[in-house]
């Protein structure tokens, strides 16, 4: 219809929710994104509920299960711009590290009745099954960089999202380096900015929640946190955290262990 406002939809797969409510978490702004547009779908939000086709759909969580094979291909389908957002949706989330051991010995360790469960071998992004517009980084999401991105695709134009390092917030808020001064491992200089540097902030190393900068040295960086003391197996795991599907953390993952442990 002439006239009509964009229908904007949010949706769950395997995650903890944390992205929705950053959205949720939004407040005034919320009210202002809902003038703007028809809130068609949002079962975090609202129990009812309009069927597709979409302007602008946000997705939050990984593909887990078969059921959520053909449920992304569904919402793809009805969707004009798919916008994935946080960890989980971009990279996998911390349920990817199921991709580096035996989903069967996770099953029987926690689960009475493993036969009962419908479950894939692997937890995988979005970009991995449909086409996706845009990914939105962090664990969780920022709100300014979430209400960037509706602004952006409401008006037309590319999100304005920063790529480079959380070393550059650091340097804007004048933090010292907790690694120069305090020998504190970071990730800070392969991790991409968007938390407004908290944790360096508050004297602690970065722990990567927003996934790889744009051109991330892994390769240098892990020779670094090896000469602070930490273990070839230690690196890895720094690396296998919020965001281990992410190519670049995947890849030095991988690296930081020449002999045992699986790729």
């Amino acid at each position: 219809m002439p006239g009509a406002k964009p229908r904007l939809a949010v949706f769950k797969f395997a995650s903890c929710d944390g992205c929705q409510l950053s959205v949720l978490d939004c407040e005034d702004e919320l009210l202002a994104i809902a003038k703007a547009v028809d809130i068609a779908d949002f079962r975090e939000a609202s129990s009812s509920f309009v069927d597709g086709p979409y302007d602008l759909t946000l997705v939050e969580g990984s593909v887990t299960t078969p059921e959520d094979l053909h449920r992304i291909q569904e919402i793809r389908a009805q969707s004009r711009f798919l916008v994935t957002i946080g960890a989980c949706a971009t990279a996998g989330g911390i349920q990817a590290l199921r991709n580096f051991a035996d989903v069967a010995e996770f099953q029987k360790a926690v689960y009475a009745h493993p036969e009962y469960l419908r479950t894939l071998a692997t937890s995988t992004p979005i970009r991995d099954h449909v086409t996706v517009d845009f990914e939105l980084r962090g664990c969780p999401i920022s709100k300014t960089q979430l209400l960037e991105t509706i602004s952006a695709f409401l008006g037309r134009r590319a999100p304005n999202i920063p790529t480079e390092s959380v070393c550059v917030e650091c340097k804007r808020r004048g933090n010292v380096c907790v690694v120069v001064a305090h020998g504190t491992p970071c990730l800070g200089p392969v991790t991409q900015t968007g938390c407004g540097a908290i944790c360096p902030s508050f004297h602690r190393g970065c722990y990567g929640c927003f996934g790889p900068q744009d051109t991330p040295n892994t390769e240098s960086l892990t020779k670094n946190l090896e000469r602070l003391g930490m273990a070839p197996t230690e690196v890895q795991r720094v690396f296998r955290t919020f965001n281990a599907m992410a190519p670049a953390f995947r890849a030095a993952g991988t690296a930081a262990v020449k002999e045992g442990g699986k790729p």
